[in-house]
């Protein structure tokens, strides 16, 4: 396989396991943590209002917390992929991104006509809003860095061998 497509591949996988990150933790803290970020809820707002502007129906119930948390694994991954795209230095693009991410989670619900309450009700929500999405961002710079480690080996070993 082309070792570019592989790498492609690694950013994918990587931004997958960033993004179940992200998503785990959140489902986790919110169950024990009466502080910790609905980011559920702020989704399930934002694919609302998209929706009404749309004129399309909105799903009832389950159908649309379901339909928000496919939303947030696809869009997180994707946007968590990015780590693995480019020159090096994965480990500050993963924290670059992951605080960009965290930060946007705090900041942008009110510009947006959003309820800001479900990740600025209180100083610790926003601080675990902004840890989330950082460790998503340190997740996925980790499994970039090990896959594209395992995936150098079989090319390094291709290129000696047409050196000699």
């Amino acid at each position: 396989m082309n070792y570019k497509f592989m790498k492609l591949i690694n950013a994918l996988a990587g931004g997958l396991a960033g993004a179940c990150a992200v998503t785990a933790l959140h489902q986790i803290l919110k169950k024990t943590d009466e502080d910790a970020p609905r980011m559920d809820l702020l989704g399930m707002e934002s694919l609302t209002k998209i929706l009404e502007k749309m004129n399309a129906e909105i799903p009832k119930g389950d159908n649309l917390y379901y339909l928000t948390m496919a939303g947030d694994l696809f869009s997180n991954s994707i946007y968590y992929s990015l780590i693995g795209v480019g020159p090096k230095k994965t480990w500050l693009k993963g924290s670059a991104l992951g605080l960009a991410a965290g930060l946007g989670a705090v900041i942008l619900p009110k510009p947006l006509g959003l309820n800001e309450k479900h990740s600025n009700r209180t100083s610790e929500t926003q601080l675990l809003a902004v840890l989330y999405y950082f460790m998503g961002g340190l997740v996925s710079s980790s499994v970039i860095k090990l896959l594209n480690r395992k995936t150098e080996k079989p090319y390094e070993k291709v290129a000696k061998a047409i050196k000699n």
